[in-house]
């Protein structure tokens, strides 16, 4: 297993990688802090699911206004690590978000459903009615 995140094709080593950064900063080296989302279309329904591990359902607030819904985090949650620890990497980090999306017509708003769970909140856009697929029919040819 390989614990190194990053390679130099001309020095791989763990101690390029020490030394290639300033080990007094606390601050993570990722740059991204937005959650990862999928969205899946079902015949019924949409599905939100977003990686937000670490948080609690608490956390988390979902509001929709003019047909974009939009899921945010607060986070205040500090960092207890204390300043004696000598690092040399330090990359937890607790960040607030938002994440919006502009939901289709053919959702039915008012039944809306979330659920977090192992680091995933899933948001269940339920379709209206109309918007649902016919059955399949068939045709007497007389």
């Amino acid at each position: 297993m390989n614990l190194i995140r990053k390679q130099n094709p001309f020095f791989p080593s763990l101690v390029d990688e020490l030394f290639n950064q300033d080990r007094r900063l606390r601050t993570s080296s990722i740059s991204s802090t937005t959650p990862a989302v999928n969205i899946i279309e079902q015949d019924t329904q949409f599905l939100i699911e977003l990686a937000a591990p670490g948080n609690k359902k608490e956390d988390f607030e979902i509001e929709i206004e003019d047909g974009i819904l939009s899921i945010s985090s607060s986070s205040d949650k500090e960092d207890n690590t204390s300043e004696k620890e000598t690092f040399t990497r330090h990359e937890f980090s607790y960040n607030s978000f938002r994440r919006s999306f502009t939901i289709p017509e053919s959702v039915d708003v008012s039944s809306i459903e979330a659920t977090y769970s192992e680091g995933v909140l899933l948001i269940k856009l339920l379709k209206l009615e109309e918007a649902l697929p016919l059955p399949k029919k068939l045709i007497k040819i007389s």
